[in-house]
């Protein structure tokens, strides 16, 4: 029975250099993804953390429904 044609088949045919520059890059932008990753939360936690503005509380309060009805 023939399997189909897979990434395993096609690694199994690069040189050892090739696979040891694949391995790097990966590394590289593996790190570099988790420098996104840390970079992204500084700035997340930063908005989350400033005050909500008064006006925007305002329009919150003004769109609740009154206490006791609908």
């Amino acid at each position: 029975m023939h399997r189909p044609y897979g990434v395993e088949d096609m690694i199994e045919h690069v040189p050892m250099e090739d696979k040891r520059k694949s391995a790097a890059a990966l590394d590289e932008a593996r790190l570099r993804q988790q420098a996104i990753g840390v970079k992204l939360r500084q700035m997340f936690d930063e908005v989350v953390n400033e005050p909500v503005p008064d006006e925007f509380l305002d329009i919150l309060r003004k769109a609740e429904p009154p206490a006791g009805g609908r």
